[in-house]
């Protein structure tokens, strides 16, 4: 059996977000173009002994850009969260050893904490060879928050009703620089807004599906939220229009924000333009592309591609 496993946990990227008024529950229907990144966060799992507690570490990376107190209890981390449930759910202790390094910004947009916890079903599942099957772990990667079951296998799709429907589609790479502004847009906050400024909004999936599969143009991105995220913050309009001064094309905001990004043309543009946006506005930028989660490594190896036809009982 492995005794240690690497993770990464990608940044997820909404490159289209249209939302519906709030159902009866109070939930936001979504339809959503999401993507995963190259850049993200690295988990290093080490399996212990069966009869020692496991224990957690989160810290910032050496390269983190945009770093704020890690204040909330261990316990409420979705990564501890994920790991906790797995052993809930199939019965059994799974004594790690966890050290997360974080790149993503807490409440920046990007999916961060949801992503972590993917990674750590995935990480739990490596070390201990269960041989989950992808959709058994979506399954229980949904009692961790809407977008942890999308981040169990990253990539494209389309993700609807409140983060359930998964839909994976072949799409184009897409070159990209993120943006970390040093402003917070609690999600909550930005929901209410959104409520107030548009109470009867109509989801609008044909037009997500319209950008799906094809090479996403600069202009092309939309997102909903984005107005009501600068009326929570109003400073976010302003660092908008900084970026777009230095990039000459559209500036758009991932999720609830903060995070903004720019559609780049290549690697060389979007490194380019990443160096340019820290220099003349002043905000950590990385270049990044979409893509798939690397596979884990087991024992300093690649894990080889899932068998979802393979799985213990999880009746």
């Amino acid at each position: 059996m492995p005794a240690v496993v690497h993770a990464f946990a990608p940044a997820k990227v909404n490159l289209a977000l249209s939302v519906g008024a709030p159902d009866a529950t109070g939930m936001h229907p979504i339809s959503s173009l999401m993507a995963t990144c190259s850049f993200g966060d690295d988990l290093e799992v080490k399996r212990l002994l069966p009869d020692r507690f496991s224990r957690y570490s989160i810290d910032w990376h050496a390269e983190a850009r945009r770093r704020t107190d890690i204040d909330w209890s261990i316990r409420k981390d979705l990564a501890v969260r994920a790991h906790l449930l797995l052993e809930e759910r199939l019965g059994r202790k799974f004594p790690v050893q966890l050290k997360l390094e974080k790149r993503i910004p807490v409440g920046g947009g990007l999916g961060g904490g949801s992503s972590n916890g993917a990674a750590m079903l995935r990480a739990i599942d490596a070390l201990f060879e269960l041989n989950l099957r992808s959709e058994f772990l979506e399954t229980l990667a949904r009692e961790l928050g809407s977008d942890v079951p999308f981040l169990v296998r990253g990539g494209h799709a389309i993700v609807e009703g409140t983060g359930e429907t998964l839909e994976p589609v072949d799409a184009t790479e897409t070159h990209l620089v993120l943006v970390f502004p040093e402003i917070q847009c609690p999600t909550g906050a930005v929901y209410r807004s959104f409520d107030a400024l548009r109470p009867d909004a109509l989801l609008d999936p044909a037009r997500v599906r319209a950008l799906a599969g094809d090479r996403i143009a600069p202009h092309a991105p939309f997102n909903d939220l984005a107005v009501a995220a600068c009326a929570v913050a109003p400073a976010l309009t302003e660092a908008i229009a900084r970026v777009a001064v230095v990039a000459e094309s559209p500036v758009h905001v991932s999720g609830s924000g903060s995070t903004l990004f720019v559609v780049c043309d290549s690697d060389i543009h979007a490194e380019a333009l990443a160096g340019a946006i820290e220099m003349r506005a002043g905000m950590p930028a990385v270049a990044t592309r979409t893509a798939a989660p690397s596979a884990e490594l087991v024992d300093g190896e690649p894990l080889p591609a899932r068998d979802d036809h393979a799985t213990i009982d999880d009746d």
